[in-house]
This record gives C-alpha cells, structure tokens and sequence, in this order.
C-alpha cells in the first residue's frame, strides 16, 4: 500500500510538472505572439507569425492570425494602389482644366484690351473660347460620371435593347466626320433585330466612347469597323480601327482611371483618361465584360460583350 501511494505521488508530481512546464510553454509563445504582432503593426511590415509548437490550440490560433495578416496586406495593396490612381487622376484632371482654361481667359483678355479687334477677329476668339468652354465642362461631367459610377449612386435600368438598331444610329451620327476626315467604314450588323438586357442610354454612351476613340486615335489607319456578332448566350460588338494600335505592356491599363491612351499611343494626343473608364464601368453595372485586341497598323479592337435576350 505504501508503494502505491508513493508511485501515485510520483506521478501526481510529474504530471504537476509536466502542466506547469506546458503552461510556462504556452506564456512564452503567448508573449511571443503579442510581441511579433506589436512589432509587425507598428513598423507595418508583411512579416508573419512563424513559431514552432506543439501546442494544437497556438497552431490554430497562428494559422488564423496569419490569414488576417494576408487579409490586411491585401487591403493595404489596395488602398496604395488606390491612392496613387487618384493622385494620379487629380494631376491629370488639374493639367486638362488648366489648358483650356488657359486659353480661355488669354482669349479674354486679347478681347478686353485691345480695342481696335475687327468683329469678324471677335467672333473667331469668342468661338474658340465656347470650344474650349465646352471641353471644360465636358470633363467636369465625365469625372463626375465616374464618381457616380464607383460609389453606386448611378443605377442603370434593365431592358430589352436592339443593339442593331442602337448601332445603326451611333454610326450614323458620325456619318459626317468620317467622311470629311476619309475613313473607310466597314460595318457588319445583322438585318435580323437582336436583343441584349442593359441600359439604352448606357449602351449609347459605351459606343459614342468606342467610336470616337477609334476615330481620334486610329486616324493613321484611316478605317473604322463595327461589327455585331452572336452566340447561344452573349451578343459581341466589336469597335475597331487600323491606327497605332496599344503596345502589349499597355493592354491591361487602358481601363484603369486616368490612364491616357496617348501614354501607350502618342504623345501629341491628349485626352482625360476617363472614357474608357467610364465605357468598362458602364458595361460591367450592365452584367457584360469589355476587352482589347491590338496588332499596331492591322487591327485594334475593343469587343464589348452583353447578354443576348431570345425572345
């Protein structure tokens, strides 16, 4: 009896020992943990939590711990990515404003101070002065659009488009420009109406985009096409050109805000950045998807894909 009580006191104790030696453990990776933390918040590095434990509650505890760390990184990226668009977006913004209003108030000032202007001299100056108005505010409205846009507060409407139809009209309105700056068109619309779900209005603004961009940076191709094409599901409208083309580096930035087409195109062009933007916005909100083929002086084409309606 004896023996069995001191073999159970031996154990006891050990045990004992063993649960304080596992507790002291847990302390000391507990205090490591809170450490490492304050170091990797407070100097914000994109370090993680790597300790060695036997302990299955501090393993699962590190493994979450670290999946938050990744989370937080992620949204760091992010917001510095942000942030540097919108810097971005800001200096653009403030060179496009500045030119036209630059030109604006010389206009103005010629106009006030020299007394002895010819009328028809007048006339020309108040003319540019309206055109350089009008670009103002036609920025002005274009950033404010894209406000719209990423925060939500522009809701598109959901209906049954002929986009034939909507095409046909688009083109048209550009009838006399392209033939005054001698473009071949090459338009390939079905005779047949077909139907896609999204916004009239939406889809306009998303062809006028295309369209123009075609006409202002393909000029050297001299060409424009509009072609329509469908499957069981989707409807493709495809704008393209045969100018400069967009160099392969540069494909996947075109969308981005403020990104210039002349960055990857010409430097003499000048534009604000937003309209295509704004075009895969649009086409998003509409449940649809935009993307860009580019082979300089052969074809660039923007295809916008929207979801076909049978019925």
């Amino acid at each position: 009896m004896f023996y069995l009580v001191v073999i159970l006191l031996i154990c006891s104790v050990g045990i004992n020992i063993i649960l304080f030696r596992g507790r002291v453990n847990q302390r000391t990776e507990i205090k490591y943990i809170r450490n490492k933390l304050r170091k990797i918040v407070d100097q914000e590095t994109g370090e993680r939590l790597l300790l060695y434990t036997d302990d299955k509650y501090i393993k699962s505890l590190l493994v979450q711990i670290n999946h938050l760390l990744n989370h937080n990184q992620k949204i760091i990226g992010n917001y510095n990515s942000i942030e540097l668009s919108m810097r971005k977006m800001l200096s653009n913004i403030s060179h496009d404003l500045k030119t036209p209003l630059t030109v604006i108030l010389g206009y103005i000032e010629i106009i006030n101070n020299d007394k002895n202007l010819p009328p028809e001299k007048i006339t020309s100056l108040l003319k540019t002065v309206n055109l350089k108005t009008l670009e103002v505010l036609e920025l002005i409205n274009r950033f404010f659009e894209l406000v719209k846009l990423e925060s939500g507060d522009k809701i598109l409407s959901s209906s049954r488009v002929n986009i034939c139809e909507v095409s046909r009209k688009i083109i048209l309105d550009y009838y006399e420009i392209l033939i005054n700056k001698e473009f071949e068109v090459s338009i390939d619309i079905p005779e047949e109406p077909v139907f896609v779900s999204g916004d009239e209005d939406a889809i306009e603004r998303v062809l006028n985009n295309l369209i123009s961009n075609a006409i202002r940076y393909g000029s050297d191709g001299k060409m424009i096409g509009l072609k329509i094409r469908t499957d069981e599901n989707n409807v493709y409208v495809e704008v393209s050109d045969k100018g400069k083309g967009i160099n392969e580096s540069h494909k996947d930035r075109v969308f981005e805000r403020m990104y210039t087409l002349e960055d990857s195109r010409n430097t003499n062009y000048q534009g604000s950045g937003l309209g295509l933007t704004i075009t895969k916005r649009l086409v998003e909100q509409m449940g649809g998807s935009i993307s860009l083929d580019s082979v300089p002086f052969q074809k660039t084409a923007f295809t916008v894909r929207l979801k076909r309606i049978r019925f």
